[in-house]
């Protein structure tokens, strides 16, 4: 079920073969222009010694103002005084030569004295990144304006100010044989279900792959189901929705040089809900929840519709739509199924060209390529304009889902729904719809039923799913995270601070 995974013997045994000496690395990196080494002579102590780095990766500053002044003073005598000497946190002393290309290939300064064994990796990468903007993906009208960035430790800090309390964890780890890529397990200690977390790190540790470049790596990788089309986990941009979903009792992955976190266990549901629900009111939100919902049905299931009606289920017509329908199709040759076909692979190659040119010219292309192919496909007689304004429709409806992941699941599920209704008609639509819930039945996330609270049922669960009802409802966390502290608050509690704060 998961191919990129090993076992934890083999993977010990792979560290100790990729072990290299410091003259093996050294020889390797001094091909690169970029790799320097400079020789020094204390001359006060008499101690002499030798830095390694990679020019690219480090901060020259830090390099001649903070960690040359202390080598060549009176007080340096051996690698020992650099923690006391150096101004930076991040100095580590190491006999294990295997730590040295990891270390210098991250930014680190080698220090290497000439008598002795050991060596000292100095913290002094230059850390290079955008700053904290706005979200583009999951972007609000109301709340907070904050979105992830590439830098791993920023993000980490973007969450620690939603939840400035002890129980938050982070658990960093190195993932990957050529990219060592940080990755951060973060939950909250003592409400996160034990269990999940073990998962999540058991799966963590023991992926086998060479690159890590982004969280969707990881996603794909750890994911339960690598065959399905479904996202198994929802990722996220906004420090607010991963720090409110942590409080729930869910684990987050983060990836440095991703701006996106990962979010697990994780529902259905969940991938047509917007954070900005939980600042409107509780029926505003739960109608706007609804809309997404029908429309995601609308435009996977409009299109076979009109095929499956038009091929064997013409009674089904009303009368007075019949005539428009005969109408628009008396000069169109093709049969249902193939201008279907040609406007729906029509709207998918609009909406790939828009998604590739630069944002100016995608945008043209979509607006401008959209009108003239359409009215040029239904004045040539390829097309009927009731099925252009029906596809059109659809794919409006499918923008409305707010997880981008779910939305390109939802383009590709309605073309085996046209084949099927193309075959055996409405018929055929429900044996589709037989297979879809037969898959989601059987699919999980993290080991948890991705259907969830609908099935199997949590009633209590369904507070906050399909509808949202008010906060002061909401008093448990959801059942199926099995969560070590289920109650949020006593509803009991709750109504005497109100009275008394009342009277």
């Amino acid at each position: 079920m998961f191919p990129f995974f090993k076992s934890k013997k083999k993977k010990n045994t792979n560290k100790n073969e990729k072990k290299q000496s410091f003259e093996t690395v050294a020889k390797t990196a001094g091909k690169s222009a970029d790799f320097k080494e400079a020789h020094y002579k204390n001359p006060f102590t008499g101690s002499e010694f030798s830095l390694f780095f990679i020019t690219t990766l480090i901060d020259p500053k830090i390099l001649q103002e903070d960690v040359l002044p202390s080598l060549l003073s009176k007080e340096f005598h051996s690698i020992d005084d650099l923690v006391t000497l150096v101004p930076i946190l991040d100095i580590q002393i190491s006999k294990k030569e295997e730590d040295i290309e990891q270390k210098l290939f991250n930014g680190y300064t080698l220090l290497k004295m000439n008598s002795g064994q050991s060596f000292a990796f100095i913290a002094t990468k230059n850390e290079l990144g955008r700053e904290v903007s706005q979200p583009e993906v999951e972007f609000t009208v109301v709340g907070p304006k904050e979105a992830f960035v590439e830098n791993l430790s920023d993000n980490i800090n973007l969450v620690r100010r939603k939840l400035p309390i002890k129980e938050l964890v982070v658990d960093e780890m190195n993932i990957g044989s050529m990219t060592h890529t940080r990755v951060a397990l973060v939950y909250l200690d003592g409400l996160a279900d034990k269990a999940n977390v073990e998962i999540v790190k058991n799966r963590l540790q023991a992926i086998d792959f060479d690159q890590i470049m982004d969280s969707s790596f990881i996603e794909q990788i750890i994911a339960d189901n690598n065959y399905s089309p479904f996202p198994q986990l929802l990722d996220s941009e906004r420090p607010d929705r991963v720090a409110s979903v942590l409080a729930e009792g869910k684990i987050g992955i983060m990836v440095d040089g991703s701006p996106h976190v990962l979010i697990g266990p994780t529902t259905l549901v969940e991938f047509f809900s917007a954070y900005e629900d939980y600042f409107l009111n509780f029926s505003i939100a739960s109608f706007f929840r609804l809309v997404r919902v029908f429309a995601v049905a609308f435009s996977v299931l409009i299109t076979p519709v009109y095929v499956a009606a038009l091929t064997y289920h013409y009674e089904l017509i009303p009368k007075d739509l019949t005539a428009t329908l005969v109408t628009s199709r008396q000069e169109v040759p093709l049969p249902p199924i193939l201008e279907a076909l040609f406007l729906e692979l029509t709207i998918e190659l609009l909406r790939e060209a828009g998604a590739r040119l630069p944002t100016k010219v995608g945008q043209t292309i979509g607006i401008v390529g959209g009108i003239v192919i359409g009215t040029a496909s239904v004045e040539a007689g390829i097309t009927s304009n009731v099925l252009l304004i029906l596809v059109a429709l659809a794919a409006l409806a499918s923008f409305t889902t707010p997880v981008y992941r779910m939305s390109n699941t939802i383009r590709i599920l309605r073309f085996p729904f046209l084949l099927f209704a193309q075959l055996w008609g409405l018929l055929g639509i429900v044996f589709c719809f037989c297979l879809l819930m037969g898959h989601l039945l059987q699919l999980t996330s993290l080991g948890r039923p991705i259907l969830a609270p609908i099935y199997p049922p949590r009633l209590k669960d369904l507070r906050d799913s399909l509808i949202r009802l008010p906060f002061n409802l909401q008093t448990m966390r959801p059942q199926f995270l099995r969560t070590q502290k289920p109650l949020r608050f006593q509803e009991s509690d709750k109504k005497k601070k109100k009275k008394d704060i009342d009277e």
